[in-house]
C-alpha cells in the first residue's frame, strides 16, 4: 500500500515539474497580443497623406461625406487635376482627415483650352450614380419679382473676371433665386428636352451623374477663376475635356434627381457660389 501511495506522489510531482514547459506558449500569445497592440497604436498615429499641410492656404482637409467631385466643385478645380496633384491612384478613395492640394503646384497653371466648334455632338445619357437615393421633392416657394440686381464692378480687360456671360436657357421662368445657404444657384423652368446652353466659352471638366442632388450634371471651367454648373439634365451632349463656345447646346433640360423639369444653374468664383443674376445680362 505504501508503495502505491509513493508511486502516486512521485507521479503528481512529475506532473507539477512539467507545468513550466507551457509557459513559453502562453508568453508567446501575450507577446503577440502586445505586438499587435503596439502595431495598432503605431497605425493609429500614422499621419494621413498631406497632414503636414493641414491649415495651409491652398490645401483642403477632407471631411465626412466629401467626394473628390464635391471638393472640386467647392474649390473651383477639375477633379482630374485634384487627383493628379495629389497622386490619387483611385480618386474615389479619400479619407476623412486627409489633406489635399487644391491649387496647382508651383510652376503649373490650369490651362483652359480655347473653344473650338465641335463637328459632331453625340448625346451622352449617364447611368444614375451608385447608391444614389431617390429624388427628394424640395418645396418651391413662389418667387416675387426681384429688383434689378446691383451691378458688379467692371472687370479689368483681359482679367479672369472679364467674361462675356449669357443665359444658359433661351427662355423659362425663374423658379428659385440664389440663396447662399439654401440654393447655391438659380432654378430656371422649361420643358423636357429644352436646350441647355454654355453660359460662356470654356472646357468641360465634368459630365456625369456622380454628384448627389445634381442629377445629370455638366461643369464647365472658364478660366482659373470661374466654373459654371448645369444640373438635372435629361441628356448630356458633351464629354469631359471637350471645349465649348458660349451659347453652344451642352445638354437637354430634364428632371434627373429633381421634383420637376428645370435647370439648376450655378456660377462659382474660386469655388464659392455667387448670384448668377449679378453676372448674367438683363433678359
Amino acid at each position: 500500500m505504501f508503495a502505491v501511495v509513493l508511486a502516486l506522489v512521485l507521479a503528481l510531482t512529475g506532473c507539477a515539474s512539467n507545468g513550466p514547459n507551457w509557459a513559453p506558449v502562453s508568453d508567446r500569445s501575450a507577446g503577440a497580443t502586445g505586438a499587435s497592440a503596439t502595431a495598432g497604436a503605431s497605425a493609429a498615429v500614422t499621419p494621413l497623406p498631406g497632414a503636414e499641410n493641414a491649415g495651409k492656404p491652398g490645401y483642403y482637409t477632407v471631411r465626412p461625406g466629401d467626394t473628390i467631385m464635391r471638393i472640386g466643385l467647392d474649390t473651383g478645380q477639375s477633379w482630374r487635376d485634384l487627383a493628379r496633384w495629389n497622386n490619387l491612384a483611385d480618386p474615389n478613395v479619400i479619407e476623412v482627415g486627409q489633406v489635399l492640394r487644391v491649387i496647382p503646384p508651383a510652376g503649373e497653371s490650369v490651362a483652359v483650352a480655347k473653344p473650338v466648334t465641335s463637328s459632331s455632338v453625340v448625346p451622352v445619357t449617364p447611368a444614375p450614380a451608385a447608391g444614389a437615393s431617390a429624388p427628394k421633392a424640395p418645396a418651391v416657394a413662389a418667387i416675387a419679382p426681384n429688383p434689378a440686381p446691383a451691378p458688379i464692378p467692371t472687370p479689368a480687360p483681359g482679367s479672369d473676371d472679364d467674361i462675356s456671360w449669357a443665359w444658359p436657357t433661351r427662355g423659362g421662368s425663374l423658379l428659385a433665386g440664389f440663396d447662399e445657404a439654401k440654393n447655391k444657384g438659380i432654378d430656371i423652368g422649361g420643358k423636357a428636352g429644352d436646350p441647355v446652353l454654355a453660359a460662356a466659352d470654356g472646357r468641360v471638366v465634368y459630365a456625369g451623374a456622380g454628384l448627389r442632388g445634381y442629377g445629370n450634371l455638366v461643369i464647365l471651367k472658364h478660366n482659373n477663376m470661374y466654373l459654371t454648373a448645369y444640373a438635372h439634365n435629361q441628356t448630356l451632349l458633351v464629354k469631359e475635356d471637350q471645349t465649348v463656345r458660349k451659347g453652344q447646346e451642352i445638354a437637354k433640360m430634364g428632371s434627373s434627381d429633381a421634383d420637376r423639369v428645370k435647370l439648376h444653374f450655378e456660377i462659382r468664383r474660386q469655388g464659392k457660389p455667387v448670384d448668377p443674376t449679378k453676372y448674367l445680362p438683363p433678359r
